[in-house]
């Protein structure tokens, strides 16, 4: 695209905004009326109707009637359901997502680089996604903090962030903390080897236990001086350090771990360290061969988020197939379709449609690996991920069902706010290049260069 008509695009995109309502904090009442509503938390309701009122949904069903002052938007028909979730994301950082300046980086945090004026915030709207979690990348083996937003385009970082959402660490295994595709000057760093990026992470989780231990025992002291009232001495608190408090918060389960894995015995020895320590695994990021274990990862409660039919960019991605993530649901994996992908995110639905196509899956356990799914691995699934009263009124309508080949997400709504409203943006788009056409003789009389 070229940097003028990309230029006219972001400004399209944000004068549409304000006139979506999206920049507004007046709470009113909408209806959405005669859609196909595809609700994830029940059956279908054809000819259906969505009341929500202010951020939350209030009522689902049929000739579902109008409060005083509420706005009215026909659907004629078109499909709506549940915000897609991408669970794998790193949009909305600012400056690399890969800290790799030393081994094992716990202590840095995706939050305090949040940018919220990366446009692939409102792309993500375009393909109907209203909630991400983005995060570090997999250079480390145990990476940085990661954190869930939503798609509030327009609005300042703190109002991104997705409130009451779980706090996560990112891990990785296999080649990329091994740096197996990386070479430079200098002696070669450690860990070189799939067992040697285990051991980093054992050996830093000691590490943590003898330092909860120290600062458990100065607790100890420090309460006994209090209760003497000054008889005993109080003692000096153990150096604080940072990034042994991040694998602190993961041994004490305030950060949830989601860890990037390709090949099925790594998997399965890091499930293993993790139980050994009491450490929350949520889910393999990737997975391609997490279909060769599916009995322990439903044993494990280990869910997987998972590409439909990206594989063989690298060594390690070659051995899956098109079935896989297929395969993991029906043997009862909780499976969530990411992008790890600014512009994959944008079609999503194009993605759970080749799990029904490849995969045989029914068209609602489909739609489950882009909403619900990827909610309850993310710890949101009390607000999102279905269309019923109570949760957030974060809705994506198409023109056709979201597993057509053809269909085109049309408006996409948070918070009971529209943020995108396709038919609004061409419309503004055009004007905005209309307007610039008109300054292109101008600017040539004026004689600039």
């Amino acid at each position: 695209m070229k940097p003028r008509i990309a230029a006219i695009g972001i400004c399209a995109a944000l004068l549409v905004l304000s006139l979506c309502g999206g920049l507004t904090a007046a709470e009113k009442a909408v209806l959405l009326k005669n859609g196909q509503v595809i609700t994830v938390s029940g059956g279908p309701i054809p000819g259906g109707d969505i009341l929500v009122q202010g951020t939350k949904i209030v009522k689902v069903g049929k000739g579902l009637s109008a409060p005083p002052g509420a706005e009215v938007i026909d659907l004629g028909g078109r499909w709506v359901m549940p915000g897609i979730i991408d669970s794998h994301s790193h949009i909305a950082l600012e400056g690399d997502v890969n800290e790799t300046g030393a081994l094992l980086t716990p202590e840095v945090d995706c939050k305090d680089v949040i940018n919220p004026q990366d446009i692939n915030i409102f792309y993500a709207l375009t393909g109907g996604v209203t909630a991400v979690h983005t995060m570090h990348g997999s250079a480390n083996p145990i990476g940085g903090k990661g954190i869930s937003l939503k798609m509030r385009w327009g609005k300042g970082p703190e109002e991104l962030v997705f409130a009451g959402a779980p706090l996560t660490s990112k891990w990785a295994l296999g080649e990329n903390p091994k740096r197996s595709n990386m070479s430079g000057m200098g002696p070669s760093r450690y860990p070189r080897t799939r067992m040697g990026v285990e051991e980093s992470i054992r050996d830093e989780f000691e590490k943590a236990r003898e330092y909860m231990k120290k600062w458990a025992e100065y607790e100890k002291t420090a309460k006994a001086a209090r209760d003497s009232k000054g008889k005993v001495p109080t003692p000096l608190p153990p150096k604080k350090d940072y990034r042994l408090e991040g694998i602190t918060d993961i041994l004490n389960g305030k950060l949830w771990v989601r860890c990037h894995g390709y090949q099925s015995e790594e998997m399965l020895s890091i499930m293993r360290l993790c139980k050994e320590y009491g450490v929350k695994l949520v889910c393999f990021e990737h997975g391609l061969e997490s279909y060769r274990i599916t009995n322990e990862l439903v044993e494990y409660g280990v869910a997987v988020s998972t590409f439909a039919d990206f594989w063989g960019y690298k060594w390690e991605a070659y051995n899956t197939m098109p079935q896989a993530a297929a395969l993991c649901a029906k043997r009862g994996v909780l499976v969530a379709l990411s992008s790890d992908d600014a512009e994959r995110m944008r079609h999503l639905f194009n993605d759970a449609a080749k799990t029904v196509r490849f995969g045989g899956v029914t068209e609602d356990a489909a739609v489950r690996m882009l909403t619900i799914n990827p909610a309850k691995i993310m710890g949101v699934d009390r607000w999102v991920g279905t269309i019923e009263p109570g949760k957030d009124a974060d809705l994506a309508v198409f023109n056709r069902h979201p597993l057509d080949p053809f269909t085109v997400c049309e408006m996409t709504m948070v918070d009971g706010k529209v943020y995108f409203d396709r038919a609004k943006y061409l419309e503004e788009r055009k004007k905005a290049e209309e307007e610039e056409k008109k300054k292109e003789p101008e600017k040539k009389d004026g004689g600039e260069v």
